[in-house]
């Protein structure tokens, strides 16, 4: 009895919850009939009498009727008839394929909850042109009074307000229906859309769904702006990932492409990758450097040690690295790389060469050679054969030695030959051997480590020879280097290396070597101040330059080169030239050569200031030569000449008789050895022997 009772109190208590439910629908279903028909007595009167009563609609929804109004839109227009021609449209869907792409398959997941009821999902852009539309064929396609097709205008001044145009004039999510759409053709309809934003907030499009009246749920235009959201988020992670991969891209291409070694470690020091640059340093390619302890190609391990150790950086340390042939010394820089905890993980060493900062260095610092064999004026016979050689031996690597009086153009020459070899994109380097101090030339020519003397820069400092390495060492005035530093340059020049003062690391140079005298480098050895052996290695390839008065047939040609040089450098214009001028200069000896006959045109050039030029202009060594040393000027112009070449001629043949009587005083009176050594014959020594005591 008892659970039969419960059982019937049970079933009447279902029944009665049922009921009530029921009737609370169904007394819904009466109010939002109730409420589309009180909206729909509201637009009738607003059509016919322009009017409408104070809150009895929404008022985003007086408001957009009220802009229709005013737009002059049709309320009883069947079909919108704006529809974008094809070329903006194209325009419009190429604009924003990135947006549609990744809307897509929202809009499908969106009409998946809805299909087959009649709905439709589009998406518009930010001015409400139609781009894209999901939904049921009947809809899409029929007749219902609707403009689905891509490039219709949902905007509220073509159509009226409605899920597209109105949610764009309000930019927030908003939903029109029934009645509520200014347009009757639109009344069936229930409209539910909301804008896009980009990241700096900027509306770029709407997504909006319609669906009949009658099937609209009460959370459609919460789907909706869900859908927003989650197009928006999926944009934000396509522009981070896009904005990755850019990135990646360029450190890629930085890695790659830098002219800096990049070598990543692991947290064992493992070498990890390798770019290109430092595949050649160390000469070998990264699959076999991978996983190789970076340990073994560096001479000291501490400064990256304690940086993957403790995590501290280091900059700019000298550290000789094995490149399989042998140390090279780089600046070494180093950066720990770190996890979001703070660990470390690895780190990225920097190498660069120290010969390649040197040489970039030397580039910036006026470490090159400007003169070219171009730049050499003069075709007569003794020049040219200076010249040709000159030429030969440029592109090899051989020793030159340029041997001439002062001023005759020996660094011009030497320059010329570097910028014609095959070292012409590295430095040239000029040390003038007679210039240095004797305590300073050492270290000068081979540099030094930090703390080798007193006032020792710190870190220490390169030499002539390192900077110079890959190119060209122009050893200028080198029979004034003296005899204890002569050692050195020949065991430098002997091993292809050298140790800077201090040091113990041996720095393996690719230096040429170009060097240049005004001495006799011979009577020099027999004198005993300069280092036969040295003489030996220096002289391999010699060249002589004539003095000016050998070649005295280029003087008209460099007279005229100079002075329109002098001219425009001065800001004259090139004046004419008396014909005793020129005569007068090619009578003249020009002890001081080349740079005598410059500086001369040069002064002329000053003094006449655009002016004819005549002999008066000239200087007085010119005009009137000194006793004893230039021709009267009472002889003639050609006893001048003859006088002053048989004076010279007698100081070249004294000059000889030393060199002889050194050469057989040192060899103790043996003609043979004494020839061998002056690279003569010992016939021919005996004729300068005759020729002398005549």
């Amino acid at each position: 009895m008892v659970s039969l009772f419960f059982a019937k109190m049970i079933q009447i208590r279902y029944t009665f919850v049922t009921l009530f439910w029921t009737i609370v629908l169904a007394k819904g279903d009466v109010i939002m009939e109730s409420i589309a028909t009180e909206t729909k007595v509201m637009w009738e009167r607003f059509i016919t009498k322009g009017r409408i009563e104070e809150g009895a609609l929404r008022k985003e929804i007086t408001e957009a009727w009220i802009r229709c109004i005013n737009a002059s839109v049709d309320p009883f227009a069947d079909r919108s008839s704006t529809v974008l021609p094809q070329p903006f449209l194209n325009e419009i869907l190429k604009h924003h394929k990135t947006l549609i792409d990744i809307a897509r398959p929202f809009m499908e997941n969106l009409y998946q909850f809805v299909a087959g009821s009649g709905f439709v999902v589009i998406l518009c852009d930010e001015k409400g042109y139609l781009m894209e539309a999901v939904g049921d064929n009947d809809v899409l396609y029929g007749d219902h009074g609707l403009n689905l097709q891509q490039g219709a205008w949902w905007a509220e001044e073509e159509v009226g307000n409605n899920g597209v145009g109105t949610a764009l004039r309000l930019k927030r999510p908003f939903q029109v229906s029934g009645a509520e759409h200014f347009c009757r053709k639109h009344h069936p309809w229930t409209c539910s859309g909301a804008p896009i934003f980009d990241d700096s907030g900027r509306v770029i499009a709407v997504l909006e769904m319609s669906g009949p009246v009658e099937k609209t749920h009460l959370h459609t235009l919460g789907m909706v702006a869900a859908g927003v959201e989650a197009i928006q988020q999926q944009m934000r992670v396509k522009k981070q990932n896009r904005e990755l991969t850019v990135l990646n891209n360029s450190l890629n291409n930085i890695f790659l492409t830098v002219s800096d070694g990049v070598i990543v470690i692991d947290s064992r020091g493992a070498v990890d990758q390798v770019n290109p640059a430092a595949e050649n340093i160390l000469h070998q390619s990264a699959e076999k450097l991978a996983g190789h302890p970076f340990q073994e190609y560096i001479d000291n391990w501490h400064p990256i040690h304690e940086m993957l150790e403790m995590g501290t950086a280091f900059h700019e340390i000298e550290l000789s690295i094995n490149d399989g042939d042998g140390a090279i010394t780089c600046l070494t820089s180093a950066k720990p790389i770190k996890d979001g905890g703070g660990t470390v993980t690895g780190g990225v060493i920097f190498i660069n060469p120290i010969t390649r900062i040197k040489k970039l260095i030397n580039r910036f610092s006026g470490a090159h050679a400007s003169f070219t064999f171009d730049d050499i004026i003069g075709c007569g016979q003794s020049l040219s054969k200076a010249i040709h050689l000159a030429k030969l031996v440029a592109d090899n690597e051989s020793i030159v030695l340029l041997s001439g009086e002062s001023g005759t153009g020996k660094e011009m020459f030497a320059q010329a030959i570097h910028n014609k070899s095959n070292r012409r994109k590295g430095p040239f380097v000029a040390v003038n051997c007679g210039a240095i101090p004797r305590e300073l030339i050492e270290s000068e020519l081979f540099g030094y480590v930090e703390g080798a003397f007193t006032g020792a820069r710190k870190r220490g400092k390169p030499g002539k020879f390192e900077l110079a390495s890959g190119g060209t060492l122009f050893l200028d005035e080198i029979g004034e280097m003296p005899l204890e530093q002569q050692v050195a340059l020949l065991r430098v020049l002997q091993d292809k290396s050298l140790t800077r003062i201090g040091g113990d690391k041996t720095v393996m140079i690719d230096t040429r070597i170009i060097c240049a005298t005004n001495k006799n480098l011979q009577l020099e050895v027999a004198r005993g101040t300069f280092r036969q052996d040295l003489y030996y290695r220096l002289n391999v390839i010699s060249i002589h330059l004539p003095p000016l008065r050998e070649h005295r047939e280029d003087i008209p040609t460099m007279f005229e080169v100079f002075l329109e040089n002098a001219c425009k450098r001065i800001g004259v214009k090139v004046p004419r030239i008396n014909d005793e001028v020129m005569q007068r200069l090619q009578c003249y000896d020009w002890p001081g050569n080349v740079r005598e006959f410059r500086n001369v045109v040069e002064r002329v050039v000053n003094i006449t200031a655009g002016s004819d030029i005549c002999p008066e202009n000239l200087p007085d060594e010119i005009l009137s030569p000194r006793k004893g040393l230039w021709p009267s000027p009472m002889l003639s112009e050609a006893q001048n000449f003859d006088e002053e070449r048989k004076k010279i001629k007698a100081l070249a043949e004294k000059k000889e008789q030393e060199e002889i009587l050194a050469m057989l005083y040192k060899h103790n009176g043996n003609v043979s050895q004494a020839a061998r050594e002056m690279g003569i014959s010992r016939n021919s020594l005996y004729r300068k022997m005759h020729k002398q005591s005549d």
